[in-house]
C-alpha cells in the first residue's frame, strides 16, 4: 500500500483535475459519498439519528458538507458547526455550502469567542460526530476555538469519524500538532498517508478505511511515491523457496559475531532467531572464555572460539581468524552483547569496512560505529543497521526526542547519506534504503519493549540474508515477521506483555506459516 505525503496527494488531485479533466467538485462528491458508505458499513443505518458535523476551512470542510447532504438524504438529522466565517470558504467547498444552506440542515456558526453550549448539547444527543476541520495540509499547531472544540469532542463518548486524517494530526509525520481528534474511524481518500501508520499518529486514527475518489490508477502508478506500508501480499513473495531436494547447505550459513561476559544471552537469542527462520547452518563466534556457554546452551549451532582480550572481550587481534571463518558463509550478524571495549571497537570497524558479505549491525556494534560516523559510509557489501531511537540518537548526534518526532525523515536521510539499509525500531518500525525507498511496519505491540527482542530480530534478518533473500527484502521480512510473532503471542496471552524473547523466537515459525498460508490462498 502506497503512503502519500501531503505534497504528493495534492499533486495527484491536481493531475486528476488538470490532465484527466475530472472536476474537483466531482472528487469532493466522491469523497463525501464514499465516507457516508463507510459510516453505514461501520455504524449502521443513520436514519432518524443526530450527527454533529464540524466543518473547517478548505476542501476537508467541503467534504464534511457533502457528508451532511448525503446523511440528510438518508433520513439522518445532521447538524453542521461552521468554525470559519462563510466568506472564508472558497471554491468547491463554497458550492457545497450553498447547497446545504438550501436544505433543512441546521448550520451553526462557531467562531473565536463564541460559547460552546450548543456544541456540548448537540454532542450529548448525537449518534455520531464527523470531524471535517483540518485535512492533510495542516502544518501549524491547532489553537484558539479549533483547539477548544477538539478538546470537547474528545471528551464525549460519541464515536468520531475523521475525514481523511484526524484534525490536528500531521499526515506526513504522525505527530499531533497540539490538540488532536481521537477518531474511532478515519476515512481517507485516494491513498493512505504516512501519518496514519507512523506513531503516535496510529493511536489517533482508529480503524482506517480507504475510499477511491476517482483519481485515475495511471496517475497513481506513475507518481514517484516511495513510501509504502508492509503487507502480506508483497512479503509472502519474498520468502525463500524450499523443495524436497534441498539440504542444509542450500539454506545458507550465517556467522554471528556476538557476546561478552555478562551478555551471553544476546548471542544465544540472535542465533535462535536465525535458526527459527529456516537457515541451514549457524556458526557463533565468541571469545574463548565464554565459548563453553554457547556449546552447552545452543546445541544446534556451531561455535568458533577466538582468543579475545584478558577480560573476555573480542580483540582486534581476532580479525584474521574471523575473516577466515567468514569464508563460505552467506551473511553476518555483528553486535548483540558484544561490549564496547576499545579493542572490540577497532575489530568492529575493521570488519564493517572489509568484510564483503551482507551484514546486520546491531546493539553494541551500532554504539561503536556512533563514535566513528565517517566510517559508516559506502561499505563493501549490504549493511542493515537496526537501531532503536537511543542508538539512532548516538549515530546521528540528534536527540532521541527529535528522532521520534521525525522517524520517517530521519531513517530515510541516514540511509541515503550512508548507503545503508536503516531499520529504525519502535512502534511503527521504519525501514529505509539508500535509494530513497521507505516502508512502515504495521505489526508488533508493546510486549516487544523487553530485553532480548532486538537480538532475536538481528538473527532473524541475518537468517533470511543467509538464505539468499535480497537485503532490502530481508530487512522488511524481518521486521514484519518479528512483529507478527509478537502479535500472535499477545493474542494467545490476552495482553501485550509477559512473553520473553525466547518465546518470541519459538513463535517465529508460526508467523512465517501465516505468510505462507496467505500466499497459497491468493
Amino acid at each position: 500500500m502506497k503512503l502519500a505525503n501531503a505534497h504528493q496527494m495534492r499533486e495527484l488531485d491536481q493531475e486528476a483535475i488538470d490532465r484527466y479533466g475530472i472536476p474537483g467538485i466531482v472528487l469532493m462528491e466522491n469523497a463525501g459519498r464514499g465516507t457516508v458508505d463507510k459510516i453505514i458499513q461501520t455504524f449502521g443505518d443513520p436514519a432518524g439519528k443526530t450527527v454533529s458535523i464540524f466543518v473547517g476551512p478548505g476542501n476537508n470542510g467541503g467534504d464534511g458538507l457533502v457528508i451532511a447532504r448525503h446523511l440528510h438524504q438518508l433520513g439522518a438529522e445532521p447538524v453542521v458547526f461552521l468554525l470559519v466565517s462563510p466568506e472564508k470558504i472558497k471554491g468547491d467547498a463554497a458550492i457545497n455550502l450553498q447547497i446545504v444552506r438550501k436544505l433543512p440542515i441546521p448550520i451553526i456558526p462557531l467562531l473565536e469567542g463564541d460559547a460552546f453550549d450548543r456544541v456540548e448539547l448537540s454532542l450529548a444527543g448525537s449518534w455520531l460526530t464527523v470531524d471535517a476541520l483540518f485535512g492533510t495540509g495542516l502544518k501549524r499547531e491547532v489553537a484558539g476555538h479549533f483547539a477548544e472544540v477538539i478538546t470537547i469532542i474528545n471528551q464525549y463518548p460519541v464515536p468520531v469519524v475523521s475525514v481523511d486524517i484526524p484534525s490536528g494530526l500531521d499526515s506526513d509525520t504522525g505527530n499531533p500538532l497540539g490538540a488532536c481528534i481521537k477518531a474511532q474511524l478515519t476515512v481517507t481518500y485516494g491513498l493512505a498517508k504516512p501519518g496514519h501508520f507512523v506513531y503516535p499518529g496510529a493511536e489517533y486514527v482508529g480503524e482506517l478505511s480507504l475510499v477511491d475518489i476517482g483519481i485515475p490508477p495511471e496517475a497513481v502508478y506513475n507518481a514517484d511515491i516511495r513510501c509504502e506500508l508492509l503487507e502480506k501480499e508483497d512479503l509472502c513473495q519474498w520468502l525463500p523457496d524450499r523443495n524436497a531436494l534441498d539440504h542444509k547447505g542450500t539454506f545458507g550459513h550465517l556467522l554471528i559475531i556476538a557476546g561478552s561476559p555478562g551478555k551471553t544471552g544476546a548471542a544465544i537469542l540472535s542465533a535462535r532467531g536465525a535458526l527459527r527462520c529456516g537457515v541451514g547452518l549457524v556458526s557463533l563466534c565468541a571469545p574463548q572464555v565464554i565459548n563453553t556457554v554457547y556449546e552447552s546452551c545452543l546445541v544446534e549451532a556451531m561455535t568458533i572460539p577466538v582468543s579475545g582480550t584478558e577480560k573476555g572481550q573480542f580483540s582486534v587481534q581476532d580479525f584474521q581468524r574471523i575473516m577466515d571463518a567468514a569464508a563460505g558463509k552467506q551473511a553476518v550478524v555483528i553486535g548483540p552483547g558484544l561490549g564496547t571495549d576499545p579493542e572490540t571497537a577497532e575489530l568492529v570497524l575493521q570488519l564493517y569496512s572489509n568484510l564483503d558479505l551482507p551484514m546486520v549491525v546491531d546493539a553494541d556494534a551500532l554504539n561503536i560505529l556512533a563514535a566513528f560516523r565517517s566510517e559508516i559510509k559506502n561499505p563493501p557489501a549490504a549493511r542493515i543497521l537496526t537501531p532503536h531511537p537511543g542508538e539512532m540518537a548516538r549515530l546521528t548526534g540528534i536527540s532521541s526526542k527529535e528522532i521520534q518526532l521525525r522517524r520517517l525523515e530521519m531513517a530515510r536521510s541516514f540511509a541515503e547519506d550512508n548507503g545503508v539499509i536503516l531499520l529504525l525500531k519502535g512502534a511503527g518500525t521504519v525501514i529505509a534504503d539508500g535509494a530513497g525507498e521507505a516502508r512502515v511496519n504495521p505489526t508488533g505491540n508493546p510486549g516487544l519493549a523487553a530485553g532480548g527482542m532486538g537480538d532475536v530480530l538481528s538473527g532473524l534478518i541475518g537468517g533470511f540474508l543467509a538464505q539468499g533473500v535480497h537485503p532490502w527484502h530481508a530487512a522488511c521480512l524481518g521486521a514484519y515477521v518479528h512483529g507478527l510473532a509478537a502479535d500472535g503471542l499477545s493474542e494467545t496471552m490476552g495482553m501485550d506483555m509477559g512473553y520473553t524473547a525466547s518465546e518470541l523466537a519459538a513463535e517465529l515459525p508460526e508467523a512465517i506459516l501465516e505468510l505462507l498460508d496467505f500466499e497459497q490462498e491468493k
